[in-house]
């Protein structure tokens, strides 16, 4: 189970990745090289982790789940900033949400997973 969710997330994680380059891209100029960089850095350093965890030991894995799990956090923080000050639209925002939200729901099933195979 546990290699199937990490192999689900690294085709979930490129999809979220491509839709949200092309919401950076319409963005406001300045918005799109000041928050749209910095946003693009995460995203990137996000699949870094994620392809890292099928190459750690088993007993490292948490530590890089819980990595990636913050780095989804600050996407979303960043998603609401970028709606409230208009530089993307509701629909575009709940879009991300949604798959920053599937995303989180695999990362959870991980996170648990090789937290309880820890304890043991």
């Amino acid at each position: 189970m546990s290699k199937s969710n990490e192999l689900t997330l690294i085709p979930k994680y490129e999809k979220y990745m491509q839709y949200i380059i092309e919401v950076i891209i319409k963005m406001p100029r300045t918005e799109k090289f000041n928050i749209g960089n910095e946003y693009k850095t995460i995203m990137y350093k996000t699949l870094e982790n994620i392809l890292y965890i099928n190459k750690m030991e088993i007993s490292k894995r948490l530590y890089y789940l819980n990595v990636i799990d913050a780095e989804l956090s600050t996407q979303k923080v960043m998603l609401r900033l970028m709606l409230k000050n208009k530089w993307i639209d509701e629909k575009k925002f709940k879009v991300s949400m949604e798959m920053l939200y599937e995303i989180g729901k695999i990362l959870g099933g991980l996170i648990k997973q090789y937290a309880k195979n820890n304890k043991k």
